[in-house]
């Protein structure tokens, strides 16, 4: 039976009768009593249903230009939309209401289709159809942009969210596969913010987009490669029998750079740092994998190495966060304190001075060693209360201890500042305050630094040091010869004491290459004009042997451990009247 009948027209009939189809559309005049339906803004028609049998009564040429659209589209014609409408008609319903869709994602076609009963006959309905597609594509659009990095095309961190989610999900529908093991790869671009600096905004970006060519060149089929943001890129890879060994595929992805980086006319090598997680689909949530990997990540950057995450650290990530909190309030309710280990002239075996050493005894765990909370500190950015802290109890400490003795007493102390502080913090400002405010002269205090606080920014360095010598302060150069050591760069700077790190004094005894490394550094020195300090003696067979390689001072717990305020000033009393008798 045919579901749509010859329209009937108040001035005649005229149909364009379609013989493939059964199907009767309006080409003449509209009945005037429907002509309103003309200035409609949407594809509308009033429909008559009699008996199974629709009428179009009235069209407009929005809704014309549709059907003629739909032609061409599949499941959607006159014969649908009459079937819907005789649907209605015998469920008894007042509306429809539905979105439909076409099944052509190139020329996509989305409406909204209402039908409801019309006038106060019963068999009389107003269809009218929306076309949404231009808000579907604007939608669409909008969301591919949410969902990917504008730079380099590749996934942004929803993106790669959402993508490795769905990847993971639909494993059990792969071959029956209920759980695989997978990594999550990190790829972080060394130097990235001082190449934007120094080329330009610009170049950074063209820096990036390169990059990300050269890893796309590198990943497989099974592979999911975003921009995390920034200089950071990630890989989500299902690991087979094949790919096991994730430092592999991070060596795979770091031969995209054995070449430089061509940016106008500058060469660049790039340097990434490496890292990564492995979880398993069943039992791990991908975003924890992520998490892991940048804590891996971390390490990655100060070890220069691949770095795969190993488990228990995320509870050391945790017990430093909640280290941090603890941290500050402990600056700010004073809990923490100067222990003060002494400084020998080996020379005369006197007492030439203090190193101060902040110490942290936790009302709940206990004492905590600065190798656990100084990181923590540089870190969180409390190394600048701390550093201050230290630098104004020390200065206090000279002056009471002045004041207990009722004179000037012959003595420094040495406070510790780390290059951390040095970039964050005004340096020159905050020893200043120390030394002003305790009323002491600068010459009472030694800041010690060690060679990283140079690595960087060298001239920098050296102009804040230079100020800090405009104070009258002492500098010295702790832990010389583990690090930086640019020996030409170091005769520029305005230091006054080397520190030999511990790790060539412990074994000079019986290691003959340490022994000439501390007899090198000791003759440098001497050349420089410098003094010297040899950390951790603990004997004093180490102690002899550092006098007659023309060591100046030592220190080790073969003198004293650090010691509390008032042990310190006891032991500095009993120094001074052993030396006088």
């Amino acid at each position: 039976m045919k579901m749509w009948d010859q329209l009937e027209f108040a001035h005649g009939s005229q149909t364009d009768f379609r013989e493939e189809t059964n199907i009767v559309k309006p080409v003449g005049a509209i009945n005037g009593h429907y002509a309103w339906i003309k200035s409609l803004p949407i594809a509308a028609a009033v429909v008559q249903q009699s008996s199974d049998i629709a009428s179009l009564i009235s069209t407009n040429h929005l809704f014309d230009a549709l059907i003629a659209r739909m032609e061409h589209e599949r499941g959607l014609d006159l014969e649908n939309l009459a079937s819907r409408i005789s649907k209605m008609n015998r469920e008894k319903r007042e509306s429809h209401f539905e979105r439909w869709q076409s099944l052509d994602s190139i020329s996509r076609l989305e409406l909204e289709i209402n039908i409801a009963r019309y006038g106060d006959g019963q068999d009389m309905y107003l269809l009218t159809m929306v076309d949404r597609t231009a808000e579907v594509i604007s939608r669409i659009n909008l969301r591919r942009e949410m969902l990917n990095d504008s730079l380099t095309g590749f996934f942004n961190r929803s993106g790669f969210e959402e993508e490795i989610e769905l990847t993971i999900k639909n494993l059990s529908k792969r071959d029956g596969q209920s759980s695989a093991r997978y990594a999550v790869l990190l790829i972080d671009l060394a130097r990235f913010s001082r190449i934007n600096e120094s080329v330009g905004a610009m170049a950074g970006d063209e820096l990036i987009i390169t990059v990300a060519r050269r890893l796309n060149s590198r990943i497989r089929s099974n592979e999911i490669l975003c921009r995390l943001g920034g200089n950071e890129f990630a890989l989500f890879v299902l690991l087979d029998d094949e790919a096991s060994n994730v430092e592999n595929i991070a060596a795979r992805l770091n031969d995209a750079f054995a070449q430089p980086c061509q940016l106008s006319n500058l060469e660049i090598q790039v340097e990434c740092a490496f890292a990564a997680a492995i979880g398993n689909s069943e039992t791990d949530d991908p975003m924890d994998t992520l998490r892991f990997a940048q804590i891996a990540l971390k390490r990655a950057k100060r070890s220069k190495r691949f770095e795969l995450y190993a488990p228990g650290a995320v509870d050391n990530a945790q017990r430093r966060f909640s280290l941090e909190t603890d941290l500050r309030r402990a600056i700010q309710r004073g809990e923490l304190e100067l222990h003060y280990q002494p400084l020998m002239d080996l020379e005369t075996g006197a007492i030439n001075g203090f190193e101060a050493l902040a110490r942290w005894e936790h009302p709940d765990l206990g004492f905590i060693s600065p190798v656990d909370f100084i990181p923590v500190a540089e870190e969180s950015g409390l190394i600048v209360p701390l550093g201050r802290w230290a630098l104004q109890e020390a200065a206090r400490t000279i002056a009471d201890w002045d004041s207990r003795a009722e004179h000037e007493l012959p003595f420094k102390i040495s406070v510790n500042m780390s290059a951390v502080q040095m970039l964050r913090d005004d340096v020159t400002e905050a020893v200043s305050q120390a030394i002003h405010g305790a009323g002491i002269t600068g010459d009472r205090l030694t800041i010690e630094l060690t060679e990283s606080a140079f690595v960087d920014d060298p001239d920098g360095a050296k102009r804040i040091l230079e100020s800090l010598k405009a104070l009258d302060t002492n500098l010295a150069m702790d832990d010389f010869g583990t690090g930086y050591s640019n020996l030409a760069y170091l005769q520029k700077l305005p230091i006054d004491v080397l520190k030999i790190d511990r790790s060539f004094i412990a074994e000079m005894l019986t290691d003959r290459d340490k022994q000439a490394i501390v007899s090198t550094v000791l003759s440098l020195a001497s050349a420089l004009g410098m003094k010297t300090t040899a950390e951790g003696i603990e004997s004093e067979a180490i102690s002899d042997v550092l006098k007659s390689l023309g060591c100046s001072v030592g220190q080790g717990y073969y003198y004293a451990k650090p010691l509390t305020n008032d042990a310190a000033y006891s032991f500095l009393e009993a120094s001074r009247a052993a030396s006088t008798r």
